[in-house]
């Protein structure tokens, strides 16, 4: 049983990744069904006073409601992104685990909105923010994974960039 564990942990580190996507696409999914099954739409629950609440709200547009309506065009585009990102985490299977991270992430998430798009033509969301003053757009797990995915990816990317620069300078 150890033999076992110790090959799905270390000869299984590449699974590991498709792991945490599947997690995100699982809390993202229940957290959705939850709203929209215990909430009707718009209604509104304070979580922390002048801060955080979880309203029911539809989305069938992206980010910020753009292109509301456009489904076959955020059909097109996740797919190419779930398929891009698959691509990378093959790429990078061996290194970079921080990337590869990221790139979970964000698979996870845009298979998250993904399900939404396909099954209800529209997405569910209910984190609702009021930032410093801001009433920041309401978002979803997915929208969540998404941002969190890029900034890794990003921050990877500076970081490789940083090294290679300073490696060839010293050459």
């Amino acid at each position: 049983m150890v033999k076992f564990y110790r090959i799905a942990i270390n000869g299984g580190s590449k699974v590991k990744y498709y792991i945490i996507t599947l997690l995100i696409i699982i809390f993202d999914q229940v957290t959705k069904w939850t709203v929209a099954n215990s909430m009707q739409l718009y209604e509104s629950v304070q979580v922390i006073p002048g801060f955080f609440w979880i309203t029911s709200h539809r989305n069938s547009g992206a980010a910020w409601g753009i292109l509301e309506g456009q489904m076959w065009l955020f059909y097109l585009v996740t797919l190419i992104v779930i398929g891009v990102i698959i691509y990378y985490m093959q790429l990078y299977k061996d290194s970079y685990p921080w990337l590869m991270v990221g790139f979970a992430f964000i698979l996870g998430g845009a298979i998250g909105n993904f399900i939404d798009r396909i099954f209800l033509q529209e997405v569910i969301d209910f984190i609702d923010l009021n930032i410093f003053g801001y009433d920041f757009p309401i978002f979803n797990i997915a929208d969540s994974a998404l941002t969190v995915g890029v900034i890794l990816v990003i921050i990877i990317m500076l970081i490789d960039e940083m090294k290679n620069k300073g490696k060839k300078v010293n050459e």
